[in-house]
């Protein structure tokens, strides 16, 4: 169980990056590329209080509220066709939603596909039910998904496909230890699979989620 973090400091609520996420329902990746990427979103400064990172409560909420309206501002026309229970890989998601491109695609649905193949080259290929893309469409009006009977889930979400799995603390250890020690990436992968017992492609994707997961 993941406790949220909150506190009042002189008087004014602070979140850490989990309470972060669950006020915005964002995952923890996503509050990772906001703060890395704050200049381009907007996302709030963090102030430092007793060692630890905190955000502004009421500073997050207004920057989720101009988000959200941002986001609204730039609708596509969806496309409807085909069936609700169809799987879509990144371009026929991206196709759904009228985008030019799959490197459009919201940090929502990236990270939070519906399957998830793991191809020999050791590159993760995500799909997605076409109702999926659908209720996230409709999300960004608040309108109902035609995609779905109303009241259904597509059934719980992950952040990412090694999420809960306990071997991404053994690669965030050993990212801390690199960092420490001033050292890249190089070799990390190969140090991982041995301590693990894994395949190498494998413990470069942990090495990736892990350091994705961690503060900027």
């Amino acid at each position: 169980m993941i406790l949220v973090a909150q506190r009042s400091i002189d008087g004014r609520v602070a979140l850490d990056r989990a309470g972060v996420a669950a006020h915005t329902g964002a995952s923890r990746s996503t509050v990772n590329h906001w703060h890395r990427n704050r200049d381009r979103y907007g996302f709030p400064e963090a102030l430092t209080h007793d060692g630890g990172e905190w955000f502004w409560l009421d500073d997050i909420t207004a920057f989720h509220v101009a988000h959200l309206a941002a986001k609204k501002a730039v609708l596509t026309e969806i496309d409807r066709s085909g069936g609700p229970n169809d799987r879509v890989t990144s371009g026929g998601a991206a196709a759904i939603l009228g985008y030019a491109s799959h490197r459009n695609l919201p940090d929502e649905l990236i990270d939070n596909p519906d399957f998830v193949e793991e191809l020999p080259s050791g590159r993760i290929r995500r799909y997605w039910y076409r109702r999926t893309v659908w209720a996230h469409a409709d999300a960004r009006t608040g309108r109902q998904s035609t995609g779905r009977t109303p009241g259904t889930t597509t059934g719980p979400r992950k952040p990412h496909p090694y999420a809960d799995d306990p071997r991404l603390q053994a690669a965030a250890e050993l990212l801390t230890e690199a960092k420490q020690a001033g050292r890249d990436r190089r070799g990390l992968g190969v140090e991982l699979a041995s301590r693990l017992g894994i395949p190498e492609r494998t413990a470069q994707r942990l090495l990736t989620v892990a350091e994705a997961d961690q503060p900027s």
